[in-house]
């Protein structure tokens, strides 16, 4: 018997989107929602430098990295915090804010990492309903109690792909007490151009009680760097910092990171590119019985329910040539529905193709 003690869990653990299948070598990966068009070629450019120096520590506070965040966003430097990935600062929040037994509202089909770090800490996971898979102000509003501590919103939402409008937003603001903590997470921001939505930072820049995740994982195709951001109150941000791993977000993530911002172009082309497949993409697939969101992020969310197949039988059919899809089963609890990140163009026809051998057997 081990004489180490430890905590034990009661938790699933994270499993991310596949990414291979055995004995198999060309995989199209329609799992993880990541860039279909890459990196910029700034990026590419930095990352080939033969003159970075590894054997140097990074900037612990990626000063110019926030320089570049707050310029090109117009928000202020001194309440921008870097982290790897946007979950590490999904990590420290729920560190710096949640004792044991405090209450944190989570939309019940929501980004899995805001149950996990809030649990961790020991606090009391509250799940709000969802309807028709959109996240419900009112249903939140009902599950407050005077231990809610903080309510994790992801807008659009992962990985049901419906979203809050502006007015609706603003109005979950206002219903919640002031003490309580509303973290938007803004990580498919740049891919929104329905015109009655409007990012977390956009609307409530100056609000010392909300906190904004941002990501350089999905349109920027920083996903394998790991560098996220938040903005908050100052005295949230002081008190991270005082938490906040030493070199966290590495030399090379942060000079990627700067100059991905720089790069506008690749941006539209990215956002052009998303559209125009994701919609391909939902209209081919009704005409089997497969529906699914409005366009929205850079992904959609399959629904079978009229399909002559289960989601289940479609998926394994999908990896038989060399597909994945995520399954929304595992740590979600979604049945007989997949999520399918938009690809690359080559991706997403290949992806078409086996659709249409499968249905035509």
């Amino acid at each position: 018997m081990s004489i180490i003690r430890f905590k034990r869990f009661n938790i699933d653990a994270y499993k991310p989107g596949r990414s291979r299948i055995k004995n198999m070598k060309k995989v199209v990966k329609l799992s993880a929602n990541e860039s279909a068009l890459g990196v910029s070629p700034k990026v590419k450019k930095i990352i080939s430098n033969k003159n970075l120096s590894f054997f140097r520590y990074p900037d612990p506070k990626s000063r110019k990295l926030r320089m570049e965040i707050s310029k090109k966003f117009k928000c202020n430097i001194e309440k921008i915090i870097c982290g790897s990935g946007s979950d590490e600062v999904i990590q420290m929040l729920c560190q710096l804010i949640l004792k044991p037994k405090d209450e944190v509202i989570v939309p019940q089909f929501s980004f899995l990492m805001y149950r996990i770090y809030a649990k961790i800490v020991g606090a009391n996971v509250i799940f709000s309903k969802e309807k028709k898979f959109k996240v419900s102000v009112s249903e939140i509003i009902k599950k407050v109690t005077k231990k809610t501590k903080m309510v994790f919103l992801a807008n659009p939402n992962n990985p049901t792909g419906t979203y809050l409008n502006r007015s609706e937003l603003i109005k979950l603001r206002k219903k919640l007490r002031k003490n309580i903590l509303l973290v938007v997470d803004d990580a498919y921001f740049e891919y929104m151009k329905n015109l009655d939505y409007s990012s977390g930072l956009d609307l409530f820049k100056n609000k010392e009680n909300v906190f904004i995740l941002r990501t350089f994982s999905k349109i920027y195709g920083l996903s394998s760097l790991r560098v996220g951001w938040g903005y908050g109150a100052k005295k949230i941000i002081d008190a991270l910092n005082i938490i906040k791993p030493p070199f966290n977000v590495n030399e090379v993530a942060q000079k990627a990171a700067v100059e991905s911002l720089k790069d506008s172009k690749f941006i539209s082309r990215s956002v052009k590119h998303n559209i125009f497949y994701a919609t391909k993409l939902k209209f081919f697939l009704q005409k089997y019985g497969i529906t699914s969101n409005e366009v929205s992020a850079n992904f959609l969310l399959l629904n079978f329910k009229e399909c002559k197949f289960k989601a289940k039988y479609f998926n394994e059919k999908l990896k038989n040539k060399g597909i994945i899809l995520r399954s929304t089963e595992n740590g979600y609890k979604i049945k007989n529905m997949l999520r399918l990140s938009i690809g690359s163009a080559s991706d997403n026809l290949r992806f078409m193709s086996a659709v249409k051998s499968i249905f035509n057997k």
